[in-house]
C-alpha cells in the first residue's frame, strides 16, 4: 500500500561543535518520505523553490518517490531552515527561518493521492495538514505529527486535526505544554480525550512512549556511541514506523508495536549522518542487521 507524505521540503544549515554543513536536504516530509521508501511505495507533497538543487530530486527519484505532487515554483525561493546544536547534542538554536514557498503553499492533490491508503501529516502548519486531509478519501491510517510552534500560535487548528486522526505524535516538551501536565502518562491519558485513539511520545534518546486500545508499550532508543547530527531523526521515525505499517497485511493495529521498533531503528540511522547523508544511503541488510540487534536489545 502507498504511503502520502506531506510536510517540509527543505534546505538545512546545521552546526555542531564540530562540524558545519550549510544547505542540506531536510524538512520533516524529506525525511520521512525517504525513510518510509525503504518499505512502501512513497507519495510526496511539497513544494521547492527554483534555488532547490537538482541532485536533491535525483535523490527522490533514486528512492523510487513520486513527486507529481511536489509543486517546483521556479521563482521562488525553498524554505531554508539554520540551527546550531549545542555540546550535548540535545539542545539546539534556531539561528535564522525563511519560509520561501511554504508561507502560502495550499496544495491541490493530484488525482492518483486522493486514494492513498496511509497518510503522514509531517511537521509542518496543521491549516495545511487539515487541507490535505479535507482531499484524501477513506484513508486506512492517518498519523499526524506536531510541534510547540504550532501550539503556540495555531492551537484552534491543532485540536480540529486531532479531532480527524488516527495517530498524533510529539515528543515530551510538547506533550507537557498541550495537556498542562508534567507526568507522561496523565499526559497520553489527555491528548486520548482530544481524539486521537493512538499516540506516541518521543523521548529523544529515551525513546518513546506508546499508547493504544492495546495499553501501553515502552521503548528504548538505539544506543549510539556517536551522535553527528539528531536533525530529522523524530520524522525519520514516523517515516519507518508508517512506512512499515503500510507493508503490511491485516488490521493495522496489529502491527503498530513492530512499527515503532522500525521506526525507532530509523531514527538512529538518521543520527549518524548530517541530514539525510546517512540515511538515502543504507543497504536493506544493514536495517534487518539493526533490527535484529536492537530485538536482543529489548528482549526480556
Amino acid at each position: 500500500m502507498s504511503v502520502l507524505v506531506v510536510g517540509t521540503t527543505a534546505l538545512d544549515s546545521i552546526k555542531t561543535p564540530k562540524a558545519e554543513n550549510p544547505r542540506l536536504l531536510g524538512g520533516s516530509a524529506s525525511h520521512a518520505a525517504v525513510v518510509a521508501s525503504y518499505f512502501s511505495p512513497v507519495r510526496l507533497v511539497g513544494a521547492v523553490g527554483g534555488d532547490f538543487p537538482k541532485r536533491y530530486i535525483n535523490l527522490y527519484e533514486r528512492h523510487g518517490i513520486d513527486l507529481e505532487g511536489l509543486d517546483v515554483i521556479k521563482d521562488g525561493k525553498t524554505f531554508h531552515w539554520s540551527g546550531e546544536y549545542e555540546i550535548n547534542m540535545n539542545n539546539r538554536e534556531t539561528l535564522h527561518t525563511e519560509l520561501g514557498v511554504i508561507e502560502t503553499f495550499m496544495p491541490t492533490l493530484p488525482k492518483s493521492y486522493q486514494r492513498s491508503s496511509h497518510v503522514l501529516l509531517a511537521n509542518i502548519a496543521p491549516a495545511l495538514q487539515l487541507h490535505v486531509l479535507d482531499q484524501v478519501k477513506k484513508p486506512k491510517f492517518v498519523v499526524a505529527d506536531t510541534m510547540d510552534l504550532w501550539l503556540n500560535i495555531a492551537m484552534d487548528d491543532v485540536a480540529k486535526l486531532m479531532k480527524r486522526v488516527d495517530m498524533l505524535v510529539l515528543n515530551d516538551s510538547e506533550s507537557h505544554q498541550l495537556t498542562e501536565t508534567e507526568n507522561v502518562v496523565k499526559a497520553i491519558r489527555k491528548i486520548h480525550r482530544m481524539g486521537p485513539r493512538f499516540v506516541i511520545v518521543k523521548r529523544g534518546e529515551y525513546g518513546a512512549v506508546y499508547s493504544g486500545p492495546d495499553g501501553l508499550f515502552i521503548t528504548p532508543a538505539y544506543p549510539l556511541q556517536n551522535v553527528v547530527d539528531p536533525t530529522g531523526a523524530g520524522d525519520s521515525f514516523v517515516g519507518g514506523l508508517i512506512g512499515y505499517l503500510a507493508s503490511c497485511k491485516g488490521p493495522f493495529h496489529k502491527h503498530l508495536r513492530r512499527a515503532i521498533v522500525h521506526g525507532t531503528v530509523m531514527g538512529s540511522f538518521c543520527c549518524e549522518g548530517f541530514g539525510l547523508k546517512r540515511t538515502a544511503d543504507i543497504a536493506r541488510e544493514r536495517i534487518d542487521q539493526r533490527l535484529k540487534e536492537f530485538d536482543a536489545l529489548i528482549r526480556v
